[in-house]
């Protein structure tokens, strides 16, 4: 199983996305996750295509992957797509048809995840276990970055590698040196930073140091 880390640009210094941008490239993190709000979702805002656009155009070899945070995102997928996601995550709380918008995803190209707030319970996930690449288990309340990681939302980690033993599934939301390993433990293999991040001096180190650690946790639970 590939054991990832992608450093969230939520966190990052907003008046100087590019040049975040390229750091985390030069990390050696494995992606770039993208978080995308609509104040009718969460209780933030955050960014467009627009800014997808330019992560594809200051790094177009770092991988994009794209968490939809929105009400409707059904409304946006071919402008997400058309800006540079690879990725697309979509929520199984949103306002629209999972079984189409995952069918939609695909035929763009991309591949397809669906992600689940931490009050839903994982069950829920059943009837789209065999259709999505991905599944995002979000470990905080989405909308604010650097919130601590809320551990009642493992076992939903477990139930999903159970079911799902080839498919990456993700973590988001107060990941850290301590909590990754309780993730990968769990059975994890995708891992988004941001506040731990972008605060280290050096962040490859520190994404070396997430690597290592989340392979160590996963290979010993398995």
């Amino acid at each position: 199983m590939q054991i990832e880390i992608l450093p969230s640009l939520l966190a990052a210094d907003f008046g100087q996305f590019a040049a975040e941008i390229r750091r985390a490239e030069a990390s050696g993190a494995e992606a770039l996750h993208l978080d995308i709000m609509d104040p009718h979702f969460v209780p933030n805002i955050s960014f467009g295509p627009d800014v997808v656009a330019l992560a594809r155009k200051t790094a177009p070899g770092f991988r994009r992957n794209v968490h939809l945070m929105m009400s409707r995102p059904d409304l946006y997928l071919e402008r997400f797509a058309a800006a540079g996601a690879q990725t697309l995550q979509i929520h199984i709380e949103a306002d629209c048809d999972l079984h189409t918008e995952l069918g939609r995803i695909r035929a763009l190209g991309l591949k397809a995840a669906v992600a689940l707030n931490p009050e839903t319970p994982v069950e829920i996930l059943a009837p789209y276990l065999d259709e999505a690449d991905g599944f995002l288990v979000m470990t905080v309340h989405p909308g604010y970055g650097g919130q601590t990681f809320i551990d009642g939302c493992v076992p939903k980690i477990a139930w999903l590698r159970a079911r799902r033993p080839a498919a990456d599934i993700m973590v988001d939301g107060g990941v850290n040196d301590r909590t990754l390993l309780t993730a990968a433990g769990a059975g994890a293999n995708q891992f988004v930073a941001g506040s731990f991040l972008f605060r280290q001096p050096d962040m490859k180190a520190a994404v070396d140091g997430l690597r290592r650690g989340a392979r160590e946790a996963f290979a010993c639970a398995r």
